[in-house]
């Protein structure tokens, strides 16, 4: 028979064994770090290349985040997304990595916090006014949802929100955003600490964009990069560059620059096409009408050889860009009437490609179609197409802003979704493969097929451009649309994509998160009210209750006989 002494022994010997057992935890886990992430997504695991570089600083880096105060339910979601982000970061990097909240509103007086909130502004950080109603009132306040990141005496700003334009919902915005805070505040570091910029190349020579009328892509570049402007008929080789941007070339390429981008391409350089097949005036079509005139550029045989043509014609889509109209006269005043314009199409569907996922809308104004052609070796993705209700218009053919008094037929629209943005990946064919090299040209170490490289294809010259805000004369962001004032995502796409082909250290691959947000049914919250808030209030109450009434009843049966 056990006595009452031996089951005291034996508990203050499990006891004795437990204390043992955690101490002797605790002093390995201070030995060997680890971290276990149980969600279903791995939203707390962060990518090797972004790891890698937290690892690798040598000095401290500081990131002020300006999403704090008062915040309504999805800004405290992602006020606390954020704080975890930043914790894991400050693991990672040994402590390196530091971060503070900051809340712009809570200066004492009124020109304290106008003053504070401008120079947020200054440092290009975007502010956005929420407007809510609770309660039967309405309240307005202002977030900054971005953070400054600072590295030895330099700091940059990063803008964590994401996709706000309205093209997609709130909840939407928010989580998309909540994806991509890695893949940002990754960068922000990368680009402070990293003091080798890769070299972009800006092409001219043959008629390219150029000057205002592309400055807000070429400041964002700035930001990230060394951006040169290269005259190609005047330098020998585009050696030394990570990438060859060519923004809406409007005269012939002659066949020795074409062996240089060639050449350039096969020897691993990236590069990046903006290409116009079909040109068409705005100005005449106000006027009543223009016929869409072909484009000699001269890019159409290299691109063919890689795998890809651009057609000569013109996609309209039923998802198109409002255009104000005048639809009429009234009191002496005229009617204007936004009518979506079919040869300004709204693209929302991308590939799940670090450059292209998450995104919001982009909008493309007189795009050809394009179509992947045979080469070996050579695979194609496409990172943006139309919707499935489109049609081809074949040029050259009248196009009238008058043609939009009509009714569209969507039986007439079936040409499905088609390709605009096109990226190419391989080991690419020279075009002058068994060709005499032209006169004139440096062929040392010339290739007939190349190492690995990457371009990237789009039907749209235009796609790159930006417009000129008519009070300041300043640039607006590319995809800015002055009548809705919505800002499509063509200036994201654009610098995505440039960060993919030559970022070597591999940070954009952190776009590739995703995070589910498992949301509540709301019609079921509605209907299953009562029985939902027993099951979670009562029934662990309950089920506590019944575990405590069983153990009192073992016990006492146990020891009963004592």
């Amino acid at each position: 028979m056990v006595t009452k002494s031996a089951h005291r022994l034996r508990a203050i010997l499990l006891l004795a064994n437990a204390i043992v057992l955690t101490i002797v935890i605790n002093q390995l886990s201070a030995l060997y770090f680890f971290r276990l992430d149980l969600t279903q997504e791995g939203r707390y695991t962060i990518k090797p290349q972004t790891e890698k570089l937290l690892e690798s600083l040598d000095d401290a880096v500081l990131i002020e985040v300006f999403l704090a105060g008062d915040l309504n339910a999805g800004f405290s979601r992602f006020q606390k997304s954020i704080r975890e982000m930043l914790e894991e970061f400050s693991v990672r990097s040994n402590g390196k990595v530091t971060f503070l909240f900051t809340d712009p509103l809570q200066a004492q007086s009124e020109k304290s916090r106008n003053d504070f909130m401008a120079s947020l502004v200054d440092k290009g950080l975007k502010p956005l006014n929420i407007i809510e109603d609770k309660d039967g009132k309405r309240s307005e306040k202002i977030v900054f949802p971005g953070a400054m990141v600072s590295y030895a005496n330099m700091e940059t700003p990063v803008n964590l929100l994401k996709n706000s334009s309205t093209q997609q919902g709130a909840q939407n915005a928010l989580n998309q955003s909540i994806e991509t805070l890695e893949f940002e505040l990754a960068s922000a570091i990368s680009r402070l600490t990293n003091s080798g910029l890769k070299k972009i190349a800006w092409i001219k020579g043959h008629g390219e964009a150029d000057s205002l009328a592309v400055a807000s892509i070429q400041n964002a570049l700035l930001e990230q990069f060394d951006l040169f402007k290269v005259e190609l008929p005047q330098v020998n080789t585009l050696t030394g560059y990570d990438l060859a941007l060519i923004a809406r070339p409007t005269r012939p390429w002659s066949t020795e620059d074409l062996y240089k981008l060639d050449q350039f391409i096969l020897q691993g350089g990236k590069a990046m096409f903006f290409v116009d097949n079909i040109r068409v005036d705005m100005k005449k079509i106000s006027e009543g009408e223009d016929y869409g005139a072909p484009v000699d550029h001269g890019l159409q045989e290299l691109l063919f050889r890689y795998g890809v043509r651009i057609n000569p014609d013109l996609i309209q889509d039923l998802a198109a860009l409002p255009l104000p109209v005048v639809t009429g006269e009234a009191g002496g005043r005229s009617q204007i009437t936004p009518i979506p314009w079919p040869f300004f199409p709204i693209v929302t569907d991308y590939a799940d490609h670090p450059a292209s996922r998450n995104l919001d809308a982009s909008v493309f104004r007189f795009v050809s179609s394009i179509d992947t052609v045979k080469a070996e070796g050579i695979r194609k993705t496409v990172l943006a197409k139309t919707s499935p209700y489109t049609r081809l218009v074949q040029m050259p053919a009248p196009i009238r802003i008058a043609d939009l008094r009509e009714q569209l037929n969507p039986q007439d629209f079936r040409s499905g979704q088609l390709p605009v943005v096109l990226m190419l990946e391989g080991n690419f064919q020279s075009l002058f493969k068994n060709r005499i090299p032209p006169e004139h040209v440096d062929a040392t170490g010339r290739r007939d097929e190349g190492v690995f490289s990457r371009i990237v294809v789009v039907g749209d010259g235009d796609y790159i451009l930006n417009g000129l805000d008519p009070r300041t004369g300043e640039p607006t962001p590319a995809g800015y649309d002055p009548a809705t004032r919505q800002t499509f995502a063509n200036q994201d796409l654009i610098m995505n994509t440039v960060a993919f082909l030559i970022d070597d250290q591999g940070i954009i691959n952190a776009r590739n998160r995703k995070v589910t947000v498992r949301l509540l049914d709301k019609e079921k919250i509605r209907t299953d009210r009562s029985l939902l808030q027993w099951m979670n209030l009562g029934l662990p109450v309950v089920v506590m209750a019944l575990f405590g009434m069983a153990l009192s009843w073992r016990r006492k049966n146990r020891y009963a006989k004592f």
